[in-house]
């Protein structure tokens, strides 16, 4: 009988320890990526655009209508796409024609040639070589997203960041 109580005892003392770690340990719930609750807003400027598409949504391009990308596998600040790459994924370039960037509008300056890049809140921005205007087919395609505009920008013209909103 003594064996059989402290059994009980054993299980209750368990399932209360769970319990109690289920309530004080939750773990947040990811991020949600449901565009019809992400705050975006229309970018209109003298170097992007805002477009939309049945499959991706809100997005950007630049003022002939063709669409921007970045490399989501990229960091602020950075064009990690060189070489075989820009055979792919071409850079939307400042030809230095703009003087006054718009909000959330920068330039890198690249490493592998020191021509100027454009840049979205710090990512930088490529063109797919498949698309044409008004064509949507390189989201997604070696890890590059299609450029999406947000609600709020924190990149000032010279460049830096604080969040990087993809």
């Amino acid at each position: 009988m003594l064996k059989k109580n402290i059994s009980i005892v054993i299980i209750v003392v368990v399932v209360i320890a769970i319990g109690a770690y289920a309530i004080f340990h939750k773990s947040p719930k990811p991020a949600t990526t449901n565009t019809s609750q992400s705050k975006t807003v229309a970018v209109n400027n003298s170097v992007v655009i805002t477009k939309t598409n049945s499959s991706v949504g809100s997005y950007l391009a630049d003022t002939s209508s063709k669409t921007l990308y970045t490399d989501g596998t990229g960091s602020v600040g950075v064009s990690n796409c060189s070489g075989p790459c820009l055979a792919a994924w071409p850079v939307y370039q400042d030809e230095g024609s703009i003087t006054n960037l718009p909000a959330g509008i920068s330039t890198i300056k690249r490493s592998d040639n020191g021509e100027m890049q454009y840049t979205y809140n710090g990512m930088p921005l490529y063109y797919f070589a498949s698309d044409s205007k008004g064509r949507v087919t390189g989201n997604g395609v070696s890890g590059f997203v299609v450029a999406k505009p947000v609600a709020s920008s924190t990149t000032t013209s010279s460049g830096s960041s604080s969040r990087y909103p993809y």
